[in-house]
């Protein structure tokens, strides 16, 4: 998954188009409504949301990088090029 800030601060979420394939059949529900609480909660507070999902230290995500601008991270940034918005 990425999280991406745009110019107005508003966050959204990139994913794996194959991501279902990577995730547990028993995980997938609770994937699918973690999905759709970051949505929610992007529109309430993105900044918020933004800093809780980069200090991430424990449970399903954890971060593996955390950076403002993906084009610093020119690895992600190809591997981003296939994910789809959530």
């Amino acid at each position: 998954m990425l999280a991406v800030k745009d110019e107005a601060g508003g966050l959204s979420f990139l994913v794996h188009p194959d991501l279902r394939k990577y995730v547990r059949e028993e995980d997938r529900d609770y994937l699918d409504s973690l999905l759709e609480d970051f949505s929610e909660r992007a529109k309430l507070d993105s900044e918020a949301l933004f800093q809780q999902l980069c200090s991430l230290a424990v449970g399903p995500l954890i971060p593996c990088q955390v950076g403002e601008l993906l084009a610093e991270y020119p690895q992600l940034m190809e591997l981003s090029a296939r994910f789809v918005l959530v």
